[in-house]
Parts: structure tokens; sequence; C-alpha cells
């Protein structure tokens, strides 16, 4: 394994688990702005609709992915500018 895959490791574990609180942040925000609730629905919740459950279960994918790849992408550069080559 070259040193950028090691050293790209560590980070990039350490990053991933950051993005997730943020994305979790972010989505718990963006969940009480666009239905004006503090908690999401549940999958098991039976007062909650499909339509609920499955709108809130694709933003928060949604929120997810986005986050992940910018938080990925952000690892590799700073790599990639510690070290002047492309972890991968």
């Amino acid at each position: 394994m070259s040193g950028t895959k090691i050293l790209y490791k560590p980070l990039g574990m350490a990053f991933g688990m950051l993005g997730g609180a943020v994305a979790g942040a972010l989505f718990r925000r963006t969940w009480k702005a666009v239905a004006g609730e503090d908690d999401a629905p549940d999958a098991h919740d039976e007062e909650r609709s499909w339509s609920e459950i499955l709108a809130a279960a694709a933003l928060q994918g949604a929120i997810f992915a986005v986050v992940k790849a910018a938080v990925d992408r952000g690892g590799a550069v700073g790599v990639r500018r510690l070290t002047g080559r492309w972890p991968g």
C-alpha cells in the first residue's frame, strides 16, 4: 500500500464520521424547515403516511450522499495538496 493511501485511510475515516454528523444535523434542520416538525417520520411509525416516510427517506439519502461526496472529494484534494499525489 502506498504512503498516500496509508495517509488517506485514517483521515478519510475521521472526515467520514464528521461528515455523517454534519449530514444528520443538516437533515434535521432541513426536515424542520420543510415539514415544520422536529422529528422526521420513522418507517415503523403507524401514524405516518407512506408518502411522508418515503419523502423523508429520499431527502435524508440525498443529503447524506451529497455530504459524503463533498467530504470524500475534499479529503482527496487535501491529501493531494499535502503529498502531491492523488489517493486511490
